[in-house]
């Protein structure tokens, strides 16, 4: 009987190990989706402002007075 018990509770104690770690790598996902979607909210897109070319010349020379 006392085998039995300690299978019984070896296989609840698995299940919800499998269930917790399919929770956090679901919770983990939908972090990363959010994040990623953030991240694309803030950096301009290219392709949205046609062909907005940044000016080479910005930033190329520093003048420096001492």
């Amino acid at each position: 009987m006392d085998m039995d018990m300690s299978i019984a509770s070896l296989s609840v104690g698995l299940s919800q190990y499998k269930t917790d770690q399919k929770l956090g790598v679901s919770l983990l996902k939908m972090s990363m989706n959010d994040m990623s979607n953030d991240v694309g909210a803030l950096l301009p897109s290219t392709s949205d402002t046609g062909n907005m070319a940044v000016d080479p010349s910005v930033g190329s020379v520093l003048d420096v007075k001492a």
